[in-house]
């Protein structure tokens, strides 16, 4: 048996690259990252320019869950609302009230690729419209279903982009940039880059030291890098990077640190600004108002903060009777982006809303019988949130679990991250995806109040939720209804913010179950070891995994092609679409690009006529950032290029293609999460040895059924990342949230 392949990492602070590769369905492998890569951030390491980098980013970048989260700003005071609301218990089958009308009928306006109605942020109408009932994905045909890009459109102008070209060339920034700009920053984008040039970093791509020239060429002497400004475009320049990581917050001493080395006279006073200025939140867990909370009394967190509460320090019983020794070192101050501050605390609140649901004796009959999934069943009769950990062959115990409610005349549904994720199911188990699901494309539809019409939503590959799809789905789940979130807790967390799913197993406010079902075979076998910390060498007598040592990038990209287009299939009877090539990241000798361009080659040969593709390509489609859908190049005409993904007719806008489709032989593990093919091919070359971690291990050698290749070249780098490389840790808030929400009220004395 024989393999190939090279790696750039999908490294956190890589993840310019992979937001800049058409926020790439993968998102970065995070848990790799160890520190920015060492080239420079993303395309520009490889000798491509920041501006185009950028450029590639255009439309990728306004996802529905980014445009309509940053719709509902002025939602913020409606939480605290609807906490007092819902203080108590909840019984089953009432309606829930709020929120969640009004941000369901702005998340349909902005899938539907209309602007979103302002109106919807004031008072609530008393009901929101119906949608109409989609017809169950069983009976209909797969020819029949299409897929209609579902990034949003927004329509500028064409005086105003003019205005923003003008002022771009002023600047000397490319005139290739006028889109994104006018997308970030609105119809006003080119008067608000003449009032604020460093506004130009909020486009994706742009490094603080572009905006600083583009700002120096339109102000001249008057800019400085003590601009206030400046300070405050990159606090939250810092911020969205860190979101790329996968972190909702950010500790505000280590905005102070970054902001120094980029040459700001006075960090404090910068984040003091942008906090003014309301370009980001501040907020200390277990404060009185942690949403926002009041600067001046919990921003000091240095040596000089609190210098009233000195005697305390030195001793002095505190007047409330505190115990001042039992209550530890106070919780760091966070800084955070207010879309991912609003999607925790209304996923907190959803969450609490789910714990506070009592038993429901409907289930008793379900709970009764024998099965496999009876514990899970007599959880969810209990509880209105329950978390299932297992692998693969788990899967099969929530899908059973969906399967005696709907025995019961239940309404139950099961959502998986991807369109693979659902159709390696049973047909009976009536999948959806959590995409179609939200979109209404997919699944029961929505009731007249916007709820999903459904009394239990099963939601596997629950590691890939973040934060922002996450709180779509609670805010739409109806009082009284269930909700399961099952998935392997040793995969790679989200290619969003957030990691939701770890978070609520560390909470502990809710039944969790453990599978007991193992992963068969030598593959099943390798990826549990990996799971604990240990990489065995397994018994493979059927050649189910198989290891091949090279030297060079080269030789992997080599062994790699002869292993997908021959070695596998001769060995195990399938073709070359059923194997699966997985690397570290897009770039490098032997990254996506790389491998893509010699399987091409060798598999599909041809001019790439239709902007580097022809018909029969393998591709990897990514309609919205997290979310990767693999087919095949059917066409193109003048409305663009024509794709099969999974039996959906997409046709992809000529202006998207560079930006969202890519050759999908190889992918990176962030893309391929949630995903299975028959056979996986992980090529591992000498550069990707500080790209690996244990759940990239783990992700990437648990993606094949029936045989898995590894083409290594990493010597020692690989038992060392099984055993001694965690999973990164990702700054959130959604754990001290919840856990505050159902904390124990206090006793009055």
């Amino acid at each position: 048996m024989e393999h190939a392949v090279s790696t750039d990492r999908d490294t956190a602070a890589g993840a310019a690259e992979t937001a800049a590769e058409h926020a790439t369905a993968g998102g970065p492998d995070a848990e790799a990252a160890a520190g920015p890569a060492p080239d420079g951030e993303g395309e520009t390491a490889e000798g491509k320019t920041a501006e185009g980098a950028a450029a590639e980013t255009a439309a990728a970048e306004v996802s529905e869950a980014s445009a309509e989260l940053a719709a509902q700003r002025e939602l913020r005071e409606r939480i605290e609302q609807r906490k007092a609301e819902k203080a108590g218990p909840i019984a089953a089958g009432t309606k829930l009230s709020g929120q969640a009308a009004d941000l369901l009928a702005a998340v349909r306006a902005v899938e539907s690729g209309a602007p979103v109605n302002r109106s919807l942020l004031g008072p609530r109408a008393s009901a929101a419209p119906e949608r109409p009932q989609p017809s169950p994905r069983a009976a209909e045909p797969a020819s029949a279903r299409s897929s209609a890009p579902s990034s949003v459109q927004q329509t500028v102008p064409a005086e105003a982009m003019s205005a923003v070209r003008a002022v771009l060339a002023e600047g000397g920034a490319p005139e290739a940039l006028a889109g994104q700009v006018a997308a970030a920053l609105g119809e006003q984008a080119a008067e608000v880059l003449r009032e604020d040039p460093w506004q130009l970093l909020a486009v994706p791509g742009v490094r603080p030291e572009q905006a600083d020239g583009f700002a120096r060429a339109l102000l001249g002497a008057a800019c400085g890098p003590g601009d206030k400004r400046r300070a405050a475009a990159l606090v939250g320049w810092l911020l969205e990077r860190a979101a790329l990581q996968g972190h909702t917050a950010l500790e505000a001493a280590s905005v102070r640190g970054t902001l120094a080395e980029h040459a700001v006279p006075d960090p404090h006073e910068a984040v003091r600004h942008a906090i003014a200025e309301g370009a980001v939140l501040v907020f200390q867990e277990g404060a009185e108002d942690s949403f926002g909370g009041d600067f001046e009394d919990g921003y000091e967190d240095g040596p000089e903060a609190g210098a009233e509460d000195s005697e305390a320090a030195e001793g002095e019983e505190p007047a409330d009777g505190t115990d001042t020794a039992e209550a530890g070192p106070p919780a760091p101050v966070l800084l955070g982006l207010d879309r991912y501050a609003l999607a925790e605390e209304s996923l907190a609140d959803g969450l609490a809303r789910l714990v506070k649901t009592g038993p429901d004796d409907s289930w008793d009959e379900a709970a009764a019988a024998p099965r496999a999934a009876a514990e899970l069943i007599r959880a969810v009769a209990g509880h209105g949130l329950v978390l299932h950990t297992g692998g693969e062959a788990a899967r099969a115990e929530p899908v059973a679990l969906a399967g005696a409610a709907r025995a019961l005349g239940m309404r139950a549904v099961v959502a998986t991250h991807s369109e693979n994720g659902r159709d390696r199911l049973d047909a009976t188990a009536e999948a959806v995806t959590v995409a179609g699901l939200l979109a209404g494309t997919e699944g029961p539809g929505r009731d007249a109040d916007g709820m999903f019409a459904l009394d239990l939503l099963v939601v596997l590959d629950a590691p890939q939720l973040d934060v922002e799809t996450a709180a779509m789905i609670v805010e739409s789940l109806p009082d009284g209804s269930r909700l399961v979130l099952s998935g392997d807790p040793g995969v790679l967390w989200s290619a969003g913010a957030g990691r939701v799913f770890a978070d609520l197993l560390a909470a502990r406010v809710c039944p969790q179950l453990a599978s007991r079902t193992p992963d068969p075979g030598p593959i099943g076998e390798l990826v549990s070891g990996i799971g604990i910390g240990e990489l065995h060498q397994v018994e493979a007598p059927g050649k189910e995994v198989v290891i091949v040592p090279v030297r060079d990038a080269g030789e992997a990209v080599h062994r790699t092609v002869q292993l997908v287009a021959e070695s596998v299939p001769r060995a195990f009877g399938m073709d070359a679409g059923q194997t699966q090539v997985i690397t570290v990241g897009h770039g490098g000798s032997a990254g996506t690009r790389a491998l893509n361009t010699a399987l091409k080659q060798r598999l599909n040969p041809g001019p790439g006529r239709f902007g580097g593709f022809d018909p029969g390509d393998r591709i990897a489609y990514v309609p919205s950032p997290g979310r990767t859908l693999q087919g095949a190049v059917v066409s193109a005409d003048a409305e663009g290029l024509r794709l099969d993904c999974e039996g959906a007719v997409v046709v992809v806008p000529r202006d998207r293609v560079e930006s969202a489709v890519r050759h999908g032989w190889a992918l990176t593990a962030h893309q391929a999460a949630g995903m299975r093919w028959p056979a996986a091919v992980v090529v591992l070359p000498g550069d990707a040895a500080r790209g690996l971690s244990r759940p990239w291990v783990y992700t990437a050698f648990s993606r094949g059924d029936r045989h898995l290749s590894v083409v290594h070249g990493v010597d020692q780098a690989l038992p060392h990342a099984v055993t001694d490389v965690p999973s990164q840790e990702r700054t959130t808030r959604l754990r001290p949230l919840i856990e505050s929400l159902l904390a124990p009220a206090a006793q009055p004395d």
